[in-house]
């Protein structure tokens, strides 16, 4: 009898965890406090939208691996900050090793920073729009399988912003891009059952305001 894919894998320490996270120890801290715990902090969402840009074609470790070095090139994702940046940020940029230097997603960057100055004169903040498209709980899979997960690659939620996004003259925001950004954010969970962290996210959020009423400038930030 084949035994069923749980998606999950038990570490040294004897917790489950999303098996997506086995590839280092730094993936698996992220894992454990980072993705899927509720972010409000208007900073962390830009450079949250920004970096799964960056992520297009490659994995998110690798992504992961080079933050650092992306928080300082783009001045830690200040939105203000980057939307001042010209022709020369942009060349110290293509030169810089540390990061992903890919024009078109270099100024990508740039245009979206002045684009969430935008979305803040229209909405507050940056987190009040995004916490907008949160998904309504019974919207989602009762259960968090392995089969759920792969299947949940957008939502009409994703798909909304991202149209939205686009009109606004965002860009490196499709669909999937917009949902892992909700995935890693918290405005979904998508920990496993059966994942140690997963109980955890959802106290988080449960101690947070009704969906589209959070804090428009506060944050809930894990780091």
């Amino acid at each position: 009898m084949t035994s069923i894919d749980t998606g999950l894998f038990t570490a040294d320490d004897g917790a489950a965890r999303c098996r997506w996270c086995q590839a280092s120890e730094a993936y698996r801290h992220y894992h454990d406090q980072e993705w899927g715990f509720p972010v409000t902090d208007d900073r962390r969402l830009f450079e949250k939208l920004c970096l799964e840009g960056f992520q297009a074609g490659l994995s998110w470790l690798t992504i992961l691996n080079k933050r650092e070095a992306f928080r300082a090139g783009f001045a830690n994702f200040e939105a203000e900050q980057v939307a001042r940046f010209k022709a020369s940020d942009v060349t110290r940029l293509l030169a810089d090793a540390g990061i992903v230097r890919h024009r078109g997603k270099i100024e990508s960057t740039i245009n979206n920073a002045k684009r969430v100055i935008e979305l803040r004169r229209e909405f507050g903040s940056l987190a009040a729009y995004a916490w907008a498209h949160e998904p309504a709980a019974s919207s989602r899979p009762t259960e968090m399988t392995l089969a759920a997960l792969r299947a949940a690659t957008t939502s009409p939620e994703s798909i909304a912003m991202s149209k939205d996004l686009k009109k606004r003259g965002w860009s490196f925001v499709g669909p999937t891009t917009v949902y892992a950004f909700m995935q890693a954010m918290g405005l979904v969970n998508d920990h496993l059952d059966g994942c140690h962290v997963r109980a955890r996210a959802l106290q988080t959020r449960a101690a947070l305001p009704p969906q589209g009423t959070l804090a428009l400038r506060g944050s809930v930030s894990r780091t």
